[in-house]
């Protein structure tokens, strides 16, 4: 009976086993006498519901057993989602049902090279890790802005935050990365190995395996602190026009400097001001000294904003708490139209009003420097909006139901629409993989040109001939 444990290791607790990834001495190749055959909800409860919780998880150390692990999974005929840090909105994760969640939140291992070029990192790290150990040695890469969400799941689409201006994407930091294919065959991927799936990876990279460990390009911290404040802007009807003037301001002489590392702006209620109009909250993160910052910051000071926050120096460890981010539907843009943004704001303002459950919703307006990014050949890799330097979106909050769902969803299509209205004449939408709801067509989401398509297309059909990986935006 010990081989039925083994493999089944866990409840099917509504649609999903769950497999997470922790030192474990298992053995979840699949059981040759047993076959897949009693891998049922009543087997599972039958000879082992006693022993695991309604939550309960397999672990495993490292790629071999996560290999075992896809294999028997392709043999029992089950679908299975990777999970890092469940920050991803697609909805093509609906889609999976009675399949293998496997999680890597534990592959979380740091090393950094001796020369202090590259550190290798595990599959499941957070940016919180990342931020806190590279900057114990005076090292950093390309990272997200929210502490609690993953490197390598944000990187395989983009990887947008604060050091982009510097080194970068996400994805633009990759050296080489091993890879559990769909059919659980381990392969390294790098510029010299595989370098068709390398180009793949770094911008389509949930459509083709589970990366277990990747090694990432680091740097010396280009500067010891941040300036870092936020500005409240409690009324709308004067401030709201000024404000995203001020903003595109920053991009009239050329692209944001490398050091106005992110400017972002949300609103949504804040009972302190109001509970039927929502507030905008502006957040500035400069690398460098207050008085550096002082020749950007004070244009925003001087639209006399309702409250001044955080206005200080600090150091980089520190800043994603500062923020609040130390943790929708979406459309990039090239700058922000104004009246297209009004727009928005009081269809949202509307909305929330006539639908108090969505108070707890937010618009989100994400400005970053483009340096680093812009830097790189846009055919090196498979990310296909190089050109655009805006990231808008709204990311509902609310209690699930059918009928809110639809409600968000109807929300989220007309605030697309009038942004992209908005956008320069004759653009076609864009929508960033990260971000993007999973309604969104093929072309939006990987690229107009049809060599970029074509391209992966064929990556798909050789390294997962049978669609295994396709619960995050895919391909076909």
């Amino acid at each position: 009976m010990r081989g039925f444990v083994q493999k089944a290791a866990a409840l099917l607790a509504g649609s999903l086993l769950h497999a997470s990834a922790i030192a474990s001495d298992l053995d979840v190749t699949a059981d040759t006498h047993m076959g897949c055959r009693p891998l049922t909800p009543a087997n599972v409860h039958r000879y082992v519901g006693r022993q695991l919780s309604r939550d309960a998880s397999i672990h495993f150390p490292h790629e071999l057993q996560f290999a075992n692990l896809v294999k028997f999974a392709n043999e029992c005929g089950l679908p299975f989602l990777p999970v890092n840090r469940g920050h991803g909105t697609s909805s093509a994760l609906n889609t999976i049902e009675h399949g293998l969640s496997i999680n890597l939140h534990k592959l979380n291992h740091i090393q950094i090279s001796q020369d202090g070029r590259s550190a290798s990192m595990g599959g499941g790290v957070n940016t919180h890790e990342v931020v806190n150990t590279l900057a114990a040695s005076g090292k950093i890469t390309s990272t997200t802005n929210g502490g609690c969400t993953g490197l390598v799941g944000p990187g395989l689409g983009g990887g947008f935050g604060r050091y982009m201006g510097y080194f970068g994407l996400i994805l633009d930091n990759i050296i080489d990365m091993t890879v559990v294919l769909a059919n659980g065959n381990i392969i390294h991927v790098s510029s010299t190995s595989h370098p068709d799936l390398y180009w793949g990876m770094r911008g389509a990279g949930q459509n083709f395996g589970i990366v277990t460990q990747a090694n990432f390009k680091v740097y010396d911290i280009p500067a010891p602190h941040w300036f870092y404040a936020e500005l409240d802007f409690a009324n709308a009807t004067s401030q709201f026009e000024p404000l995203f003037k001020q903003i595109n301001d920053l991009r009239s002489n050329g692209p944001q400097l490398k050091e106005l590392g992110s400017v972002y702006t949300y609103a949504t209620i804040n009972p302190k001001y109001s509970k039927t109009d929502p507030v905008l909250t502006f957040q500035f993160a400069y690398s460098g000294t207050p008085v550096e910052a002082q020749r950007y910051f004070q244009p925003f000071v001087n639209l006399r904003p309702d409250a001044v926050t955080n206005n200080h120096s600090i150091t980089l460890t520190d800043i994603q708490a500062a923020a609040s981010q130390d943790i929708d539907s979406a459309i990039c843009l090239k700058t922000y139209n104004i009246t297209a943004n009004r727009q928005v704001y009081d269809l949202f303002k509307t909305f929330i009003n006539n639908h108090p459950e969505f108070a707890g919703s937010i618009l989100q307006f994400e400005n970053y420097a483009l340096e680093g990014m812009k830097a790189v050949d846009p055919a090196s890799t498979a990310y296909p909006h190089r050109d655009d330097n805006i990231l808008v979106s709204f990311a509902a909050g609310y209690a699930r139901s059918i009928a809110s769902d639809a409600l968000a969803l109807d929300f989220g299509n007309q605030a697309r629409r009038i942004w992209h209205a908005g956008d320069t004449p004759g653009r076609n939408v864009t929508a960033y993989l990260n971000y993007a709801n999973g309604d969104e067509t093929v072309e939006a989401l990987y690229g107009y040109e049809s060599w970029r398509l074509d391209r992966l297309r064929g990556l798909k059909k050789k390294y997962d001939p049978y669609n295994k990986s396709r619960f995050f935006n895919p391909i076909q």
